[in-house]
């Protein structure tokens, strides 16, 4: 099974379908918090739709040449989130980052520490050449990692998503190879 270390509290691993009943119960205990900004908790109602998204997981590998696009986030041997990339074009070279975290892992600097080892997976494992995180203009947790490992802000979409009815827009931040090769963060 894929893992990649992050440090001595946090590694990413892929997903197994016996992951789904700890995926879900992680998700609906944070549900009311994660709501605000992320459309399909709602329509993750048991355990069987963890499960659905879990084996969708282990499919799209054969999609992206054996390249693992969603992992879980295990800090201290609990999952504590999803990391990956939502979008992952081969024939252009580029991705885009998504995550989620569950509401106790907060403020504890995992998902930062996680795209930065998803950042390296990407660049000089898979041959990326562009890497882009995208956040829900008013998101200000979520738009901070990108913030803090030096992406360029370069636009905002407008109304690109509908989150419990409400369409938001997205800021669009950018992250170039031969950037991330020369930041301080690698």
């Amino acid at each position: 099974m894929f893992t990649y270390p992050v440090n001595e509290d946090l590694y990413l691993r892929m997903y197994t379908v016996d992951d789904a009943e700890e995926l879900f119960h992680l998700m609906d205990e944070s549900k009311s918090y994660l709501r605000e900004w992320l459309a399909w908790v709602d329509y993750n109602t048991d355990v069987e739709g963890s499960k659905a998204f879990i084996e969708g997981t282990i499919k799209s590998l054969s999609e992206t040449g054996g390249y693992p696009k969603t992992l879980a986030m295990v800090y201290k041997g609990e999952i504590a989130g999803t990391i990956g990339f939502n979008e992952l074009n081969r024939t252009h070279d580029y991705a885009t980052i998504g995550y989620w975290l569950s509401e106790k892992h907060q403020k504890k600097g995992i998902v930062t520490q996680a795209c930065k080892a998803i950042l390296t997976y990407g660049f000089d494992t898979i041959g990326l050449n562009r890497i882009e995180i995208r956040a829900a203009s008013e998101n200000k947790k979520s738009r901070g990692v990108p913030e803090r490992l030096g992406f360029t802000k370069e636009g905002l979409i407008r109304q690109v998503e509908k989150v419990n009815g409400t369409y938001v827009d997205h800021v669009v931040y950018g992250m170039l190879k031969n950037e991330w090769s020369r930041s301080q963060w690698k």
